[in-house]
């Protein structure tokens, strides 16, 4: 039996009996009306309730609803991975310092931008860093317990990786076979060999001995690394890829850039092979100048639709394939800094990161 059906079985094992009585209690509601050019409309988004908040959030910076439908947040300042069933039960913790963004692959390991400390030149230094969190273990011999998974660290790795203290490792994300994408910001961006503010690419391949191991393989082309415009790196804080078969990307910058979220669409041609952005500024909210001031993720639903949150307007966005604004709400008196997004099941899941929470919305069209 091989490892990733080892995987499957665990998990739906799990699945049945931590989370036989998943239903969504929507006995005690709050609905936020969306707002539509200062109208409000009929549709609103409601608060499935309770609150995500008796976990013991500290600064939650990331959500994610992994391949094997648990969840898993990236608990900032308990130092802590949380898994937890789609009830919010905690299954699991994995203590890993400062964790801000975090991704899963296909062999359900995994992926988190987090920080650890080490001496170098005698000196005690912190350092960002990534992390691969193997959930199987040799042969499936760990089970799914992510108390007991093992741990490497993909990033720094070489003297030169240490050299640059100042880099910071902000997002992860995987493509369908199972290489994976790393954002990366930094002051230092003058070398246009290798400036800090990049999107890096891993390959998941197989060693002489049979192993998985992962490879750097360069970083996405063509994106300015202190650029104002289109196809841009400058300060990015996320990375979000498609659930389909493409090397599509979408991109989020706080840096000084006028459109601060972008998708970049692979394209292969006779005359070019690479990324250009898919909505251009003549069509579409998502692409309007200064739309965003500080968007922290993006995640997307079964439809294509695209979600983004903006920790700066303390708001959730909602725009089509075409980058048409759909429905979207916020302001602070439901958010306080969010900083991540998830979408599982026709329900949000949204790190509201100030109020050391998790809430989560449907669609009043969505209960129909």
């Amino acid at each position: 039996m091989n490892k990733l059906l080892i995987f499957v079985l665990f998990c739906f094992s799990i699945l049945f009996f931590g989370c036989a009585e998943n239903t969504l209690d929507i006995s005690e509601i709050q609905k936020y009306n969306i707002v539509d050019n200062g109208k409000i409309n009929d549709t609103v988004y409601i608060q499935i309730n309770p609150v995500w908040d008796y976990q013991g959030f500290n600064n939650p910076q990331d959500i994610l609803i992994g391949r094997d439908q648990f969840v898993y947040v990236a608990d900032t300042d308990n130092d802590r991975i949380v898994m937890m069933n789609l009830n919010g039960q905690i299954l699991g913790e994995k203590s890993i310092k400062k964790p801000v963004a975090i991704a899963q692959d296909y062999l359900m390991n995994l992926i988190v931008c987090a920080q650890f400390d080490t001496v170098t030149d005698n000196t005690n230094r912190n350092y960002s860093a990534v992390f691969k969190i193997d959930m199987a273990g040799k042969n499936g011999s760990n089970g799914h317990n992510l108390n007991s998974a093992s741990i490497q660290r993909i990033l720094p790795k070489t003297s030169y990786d240490f050299s640059k203290n100042d880099r910071v490792y902000t997002g992860a994300a995987v493509f369908f076979d199972n290489s994976f994408i790393i954002s990366r910001k930094g002051p230092s961006n003058s070398n246009l060999v290798d400036p800090d503010n990049v999107v890096l690419i891993y390959k998941n391949i197989n060693n002489e001995n049979g192993d998985r191991i992962d490879v750097a393989s360069g970083r996405i082309p063509l994106l300015t690394a202190e650029g104002t415009g289109l196809l841009s790196a400058n300060k990015l804080s996320s990375v979000t890829t498609f659930n389909k078969k493409n090397y599509d990307v979408i991109i989020t910058l706080t840096g000084n850039n006028s459109f601060k979220t972008q998708w970049l669409q692979y394209v292969t041609t006779s005359d070019f092979t690479g990324y250009s952005n898919k909505i251009s500024p003549a069509s579409g909210e998502l692409m309007k100048i200064n739309k965003f001031l500080s968007p922290e993720d993006v995640t997307i639903d079964n439809a294509g639709n695209i979600f983004v949150v903006d920790a700066a307007k303390d708001s959730v966005y909602k725009f089509n394939t075409n980058g048409d604004e759909l429905q979207s709400f916020g302001g602070t008196e439901i958010f306080k800094n969010p900083c991540g997004l998830a979408f599982y099941n026709r329900t949000l899941y949204v790190a509201d990161t100030g109020n050391n929470r998790i809430l989560r919305f449907v669609l009043s069209t969505e209960l129909d």
